[in-house]
């Protein structure tokens, strides 16, 4: 897998927060299909309690949750000793006009669902996940040192 960023010698994980059935497994297929040790959760409670015991290296958010909001999800992620420092990635169908906010809730980036145009394929979601992945610490750690 050429362009892959690996984490201590093992696949990186990736946690997909997302009701969507159909985003959801389109998702997650593609980023397995691009080397990612994916899971996933349909809602706010899942989430945490799959962020906790699987401790991913990312998790992508879905901002329209049911039970339980993504930015309300994010909150409880960065009060949590175990997950504070685990990046979150809020997806949204919306603009980013809350982005201000959700960065001060302590999410790493943003996704535009309707810029990756999933209907059309998958090389944009892989693209975008790829280049987060290249801003995170420990990935600029692990492909720095020898």
């Amino acid at each position: 897998m050429s362009g892959m960023i690996e984490v201590k010698d093992r696949m990186i994980r990736i946690l997909l927060v997302e009701d969507s059935k159909f985003l959801r497994l389109a998702t997650e297929r593609a980023l397995a299909r691009a080397g990612y040790e994916m899971s996933s959760a349909v809602d706010g409670d899942e989430a945490l309690l799959l962020a906790r015991q699987r401790l991913p290296d990312l998790i992508l958010l879905d901002k329209l949750l049911p039970k339980m909001s993504g930015p309300d999800v994010l909150k409880a992620l960065k009060q949590d000793p175990l997950t504070k420092l685990i990046p979150v990635v809020v997806m949204t169908g919306m603009s980013q006009k809350n982005a201000d906010r959700l960065k001060q809730d302590g999410a790493f980036a943003f996704l535009e669902k309707s810029s990756l145009e999933l209907d059309k394929g998958s090389q944009k979601l892989i693209t975008a996940v790829q280049e987060i992945l290249k801003l995170l610490p420990s990935a600029k750690a692990s492909t720095t040192t020898a």
